[in-house]
């Protein structure tokens, strides 16, 4: 599991995919979040605006995890 440290209390979804590397638009981050490609905290997320915390896990295809610290 990658930890991601953020600094503010939450990070938007779109934006943390960006911040951690996973892609480097947003374009690209709208496009597996529509493809139902992201979990968060086990569950499929479509919401690019959802609010992620510290402590909050987002799973890629199965493969990368990375927790929210």
């Amino acid at each position: 599991m990658i930890e991601i440290e953020i600094t503010t209390d939450f990070i938007k979804l779109d934006q943390f995919l960006k911040f951690a590397g996973i892609v480097q638009t947003g374009g690209q981050a709208s496009i597996i979040i529509d493809d139902s490609l992201v979990k968060v905290n086990g569950e499929i997320s479509n919401e690019r605006g959802r609010k992620l915390v510290k402590g909050d896990k987002v799973e890629i295809q199965d493969n990368n995890e990375y927790i929210v610290i």
